[in-house]
């Protein structure tokens, strides 16, 4: 049993840029970038907006637009009434933008799920979703995109990308259920007196504009603890705003997409997104991914959720169990819970079961480290897959030298916590050309699929690329030792 590697590699592309916010430190620096502005004659005005439409044209889809946006995140601090042109609008705009090189460092840590589209295809050909994480400058990722299409003889063909990379619109003024929110106030130890008496005062479904607005009458209520209750009351806000949605149009293809980090709990980076297609007990169909939040100094995992990868709605994720890295989520529930494997110590893989997809409060051990390839530690590569003989599991061993390799091994389908079967050896290791990059020795991946009995199997290079293997199911089956 060998994994054939098929030799297409996704490399990143420094050209990729996107129109990112541009917000120098200080009120003052604000003020005074204005106020030279405003200085300007409105020939200097037009020659100046042209210059940067010249120098930027065809690198972005509706500049226009964005840095009229900036202008209305930064009018604030103009300092007068006075109706500005248009085209000193969108010059103060371009003024607080900047382009981000979302790729330019490394495109890696790819997930893959089967595209929600299928149409126009020949017989026997599936057209894939491919995830993938990428870094740009201040090493922030963000999850990108690709699709693609495996034909009948599981020949695998990339699209090509956009040119354009655009943000989503973000909607944080989405609705938030009472109930849900409780229960996560109460998991983080924010549900007090006031907590309650501001909930008691919002409906059943509410958005952070009324949550705000319900947080204000309070504080004015009980100034005698202003200062004190502004701190508290930070912590809810950012609850809040570590869940939201972000929208695409139909007419942005799906390499256009970007998730960029937006909540509080992101800002220093969104990574490894495990996708999975999820089927719901009616037999409808949503994809998720758990994800790793980073805010520069701690890492959360959150979930991901969409229908149709246009409308994304992104979740905390709460209770005692929810830690470290590498969440993966089973594809159904199992004995009607949810079921998910985890690596909270940051060693062994351990299984959990839940009644709510949000929470999780216990845990039981799966996996531990066992042969040399993985002495260091073990942890999952993507989401669990359904075969006839079990549930197949791609996971991650680091050996010497920090050395990264992908096993895999096989649990019960109705009691996965039972270890059927296991390879000795690693299905794959770095080989010369794959060992050099960011993090030299690693291959990692973050999900595979199964078309035709072939697993195909996306993984990355050192932490820089990314490429794809293929390998016959039933070898990769007959291969595992039993335990």
């Amino acid at each position: 049993m060998q994994l054939e590697r098929t030799g297409i590699v996704l490399a990143p592309n420094s050209r990729r840029v996107v129109l990112r916010n541009f917000t120098p430190p200080g009120d003052q620096r604000k003020l005074k970038i204005i106020a030279r502005i405003a200085m300007l004659s409105e020939a200097e005005v037009d020659r100046l907006l042209e210059n940067v439409f010249e120098e930027f044209n065809g690198r972005h889809q509706k500049p226009r637009e964005f840095f009229l946006r900036r202008y209305e995140a930064v009018r604030s601090y103009v300092l007068t009434d006075t109706t500005l042109s248009e085209n000193r609008r969108i010059l103060i705009g371009a003024y607080f933008t900047q382009e981000y090189a979302l790729e330019s460092a490394a495109l890696f840590n790819p997930s893959i799920v089967w595209h929600p589209d299928q149409t126009n295809l020949p017989e026997g050909s599936k057209r894939f979703a491919l995830s993938l994480r990428a870094t740009g400058e201040g090493h922030i990722s963000s999850i990108t995109f690709r699709s693609g299409v495996v034909d009948n003889s599981n020949a695998i063909r990339i699209d090509d990308a956009t040119r354009f990379v655009t943000t989503p619109d973000a909607v944080p003024d989405s609705l938030y259920e009472k109930a849900l929110f409780q229960r996560k106030l109460i998991e983080l130890g924010l549900a007090n007196s006031f907590a309650e008496h501001v909930l008691s005062r919002l409906e059943e479904n509410f958005t952070l504009k009324q949550l705000e607005a319900t947080i204000q009458i309070t504080i004015r209520e009980n100034r005698d603890q202003k200062e004190s209750l502004t701190l508290f009351f930070k912590s809810i806000i950012m609850l809040a705003k570590s869940n939201y949605e972000l929208t695409y149009s139909p007419e942005h293809g799906l390499s256009e997409r970007l998730i960029f980090p937006f909540g509080p709990t992101e800002s220093n980076g969104i990574e490894d997104a495990r996708f999975v297609e999820f089927q719901e007990e009616d037999g409808s169909t949503h994809y998720y991914a758990t994800y790793s939040a980073y805010d520069g100094k701690m890492v959360l995992p959150q979930l991901l959720e969409t229908d149709d990868f246009l409308h994304f709605k992104m979740h905390t994720l709460n209770g005692p169990e929810i830690a470290d890295k590498g969440l993966a989520l089973f594809p159904r529930k199992l004995n009607g819970h949810y079921a998910m494997l985890s690596r909270q110590d940051g060693e062994n893989l351990f299984l959990m079961y839940s009644d709510m997809l949000h929470f999780w409060y216990s845990k039981e051990i799966l996996l531990k480290p066992t042969f040399p390839w993985e002495f260091v530690q073990v942890g999952n590569c993507g989401s669990p897959i359904e075969t006839d003989v079990g549930w197949l599991v791609l996971s991650h061993g680091v050996g010497p030298m920090r050395k990264y390799s992908i096993g895999a091994f096989l649990v019960d389908l109705d009691d996965p916590s039972r270890l059927i079967g296991r390879l000795k050896q690693p299905l794959v290791t770095p080989n010369e050309n794959e060992r050099e990059g960011y993090v030299p020795n690693v291959v990692y991946s973050c999900g595979a699929v199964v078309h035709n009995g072939q697993l195909i199997v996306p993984y990355a290079m050192s932490d820089y690329a990314t490429t794809f293997g293929t390998v016959p199911l039933d070898e990769l089956l007959a291969a595992m030792e039993p335990v």
